[in-house]
């Protein structure tokens, strides 16, 4: 697997926190705001407007939503459940299955230009680097494969011992492309992946489907807080990621958002409500 350096080669990095944000340009601070921004970051970077971006997000009980799930036959019940356990619902436009977000899970989102040049794989490879490197004093073996049973599966699963803490997907927009991981850094990670178990079998119950929808196995997830035996938080996995950013970076930048990157973001902003529109009604 290639480290950072055989892939990144940019030296200034723009460092967003969006972590304790309650609005956002006049919008209220959701998953579907996450998104929008993550690709308004996108185009500018692409555009050569601004340097790479990492940017950090957290949000209240949610669950992300896959554009699969979004064809589960019998969705709406599985919606209800889950609203009914005071979790808002989003369905995301970058690729994977359903993720459950909390106040103990931190997402970080790189935001890189020039992947016209860079495999999907490439991309994928620098942010599982990236986190080896600033949990590197804690542990080496951080590894990334497939954990069968784990809710968003997927080759770039990150887990130490065979249970995996993280899960990393990715959307380019032009030339530039987010790349997406949740951290399971405290918290229930069994309950957590037992609540979207109920959701898939509450969605699909016997019905034959053309896509494979995962069967969770809850005792193949844990928070990195467990499997490392310490007492991590948010706030501490914040600090590791700016740590290790300026050891990977000569200069970072912190601007705030321009005019045009706003208006890509209201633009996207836009689409991911329109995507959200079904989702949205089943949680009247």
């Amino acid at each position: 697997m290639k480290n950072w350096k055989d892939i990144i080669s940019h030296t200034t990095f723009r460092y967003i926190d969006h972590s304790e944000e309650r609005n956002f340009h006049k919008k209220s601070y959701t998953a579907l705001t996450s998104f929008a921004v993550d690709d308004a970051l996108a185009m500018s970077v692409s555009n050569g407007d601004s340097p790479p971006a990492i940017r950090l997000w957290v949000h209240p009980p949610t669950i992300v939503l896959g554009i699969p799930d979004a064809r589960l036959p019998f969705l709406e019940e599985g919606v209800n459940y889950l609203t009914d356990l005071d979790y808002h619902v989003v369905v995301r436009n970058s690729g994977g299955l359903a993720v459950a977000l909390d106040r103990g899970v931190l997402n970080l989102s790189l935001v890189i230009p020039g992947v016209h040049h860079l495999s999907i794989q490439d991309c994928y490879e620098a942010m599982v680097s990236f986190v080896q490197y600033m949990l590197r004093d804690l542990t080496d073996e951080i590894v990334a494969y497939e954990i069968v049973g784990s809710y968003c599966p997927g080759d770039y699963d990150l887990s130490i011992g065979g249970k995996k803490f993280a899960g990393i997907s990715q959307r380019r927009v032009k030339d530039g492309a987010s790349i997406q991981i949740y951290l399971d850094v405290e918290g229930n990670s069994k309950e957590r992946a037992s609540v979207i178990r109920h959701f898939y079998e509450l969605s699909k119950k016997n019905e034959a489907t053309k896509f494979d929808y995962p069967t969770i196995e809850p005792a193949v997830m844990a928070s990195l807080s467990e499997l490392l035996g310490v007492q991590l938080t948010v706030d501490a996995m914040k600090e590791r990621v700016l740590a290790a950013l300026v050891d990977f970076s000569e200069e970072i930048v912190r601007t705030e958002f321009s005019d045009a990157e706003l208006a890509v973001f209201e633009k996207r902003y836009v689409q991911m409500i329109k995507r959200n529109e079904t989702v949205a009604l089943m949680q009247k």
